[in-house]
């Protein structure tokens, strides 16, 4: 006999033209390493907009977004034992990943050297069975996939962080964010302000480079200690050679040289946001200080479990504007506008 399956509530892209709109989908029945999440609140992202009008070529349609999950576990399978009914969890970015390989056994299953798996635009390890993210009423995911929020940080406030928080909090503790290191980040949007609350708390000393002066007032709030316009030329001059770490999350095309210039010898600029066109990157930008650029994927689930509870112990959390679920094509385009501080939340109560 077939698996019993729930249908769910949902909102779809059925093309990357048309409007998210109300669409019902099918989960699986929880199986006996299962997780069945009442979604209270989601994210949305940027790459939301990015993969529901297929700008990256690689979208599923019908696409239900949504991978900034936070809600009240509902119902566990007989074998579940790192969750109970009643308790707050969230569900980021990934549902599933090979496990067996190095980078699964290491806690980084963003690099699972067989594909992980998304948690929507993808397919489960069948190969054939689209996912299906948060913009819905429920979601089934195995125990090993999920992490815990915790009591201190609202649910609405917490959704972000599974992408949001995880994709600069990574890179932050790889490169080694701290006291004595001077950081930057460029942009102040989703990620941004969530990269300047971070490193802050983890005692580096941050300096915002957004394209004009307009948020400045909101940087320092979040623990800048400067703020810059990256549209005055005078900006790269001033800055020449000043920072150890840049956190790059800006998702639009930039002079990489510009950027580059503004690391210490031994810096390194870090692109967590995924602008769509290739980036020009010349070999003297690198080659005479030993300059590095790199890139970094979310975080492995130990490691977003850490960052979760380094915010609780911060005190932090996502600048919000929540939403209703009929509001999502508006705020995407008020996202293309920048028009969001600073991240849109999604209350799934009101999807009915």
């Amino acid at each position: 006999m077939p698996a019993v399956k729930l249908k769910t509530k949902a909102y779809a892209a059925q093309s990357p033209t048309q409007p998210l709109e109300s669409f019902e989908i099918e989960r699986r029945q929880p199986g006996v390493y299962d997780v069945l999440i009442e979604i209270k609140f989601c994210g949305v992202c940027h790459s939301d907009i990015h993969q529901a009008r297929d700008e990256w070529g690689n979208a599923i349609f019908p696409m239900v977004p949504g991978h900034e999950i936070a809600g009240i576990v509902g119902l566990v399978g007989e074998n579940v034992s790192k969750f109970k009914v009643g308790d707050r969890v969230g569900v980021g970015c990934l549902v599933n990943s090979c496990r067996t390989c190095d980078s699964c056994k290491e806690g980084l299953e963003q690099y699972c050297e067989k594909g992980s798996v998304a948690t929507y635009n993808g397919y489960e390890r069948d190969g054939k069975t689209p996912t299906y993210g948060g913009y819905s009423k429920q979601v089934v995911v195995d125990q090993n996939f999920v992490v815990r929020i915790p009591e201190s940080i609202p649910l609405d406030a917490a959704a972000p962080l599974l992408c949001a928080g995880i994709t600069t909090y990574s890179p932050l503790m790889h490169w080694k964010a701290g006291p004595g290191k001077s950081v930057a980040v460029v942009g102040l949007g989703g990620l941004g302000h969530m990269a300047v609350k971070i490193a802050n708390a983890m005692g580096a000393n941050v300096t915002v480079l957004s394209q004009s002066l307009r948020k400045k007032t909101d940087a320092e709030r979040f623990g800048a200690k400067a703020a810059y316009a990256t549209s005055d030329p005078a900006t790269f001059k001033a800055l020449a050679s000043s920072f150890d770490l840049i956190i790059n999350t800006i998702s639009s095309s930039a002079d990489i040289t510009q950027y580059l210039s503004l690391l210490k010898r031994d810096g390194t600029m870090v692109l967590v946001g995924a602008p769509p066109e290739p980036l020009q990157v010349p070999a003297f930008s690198l080659i005479p200080k030993r300059r590095s650029f790199a890139g970094s994927m979310i975080g492995g689930l130990p490691e977003t479990q850490e960052m979760l509870d380094f915010c609780a112990k911060h005190g932090l959390a996502a600048d919000i504007e929540v939403i209703a679920i009929d509001k999502i094509n508006e705020a995407y385009d008020r996202m293309m506008n920048g028009d969001v501080r600073y991240r849109f939340v999604i209350d799934l109560a009101t999807l009915t």
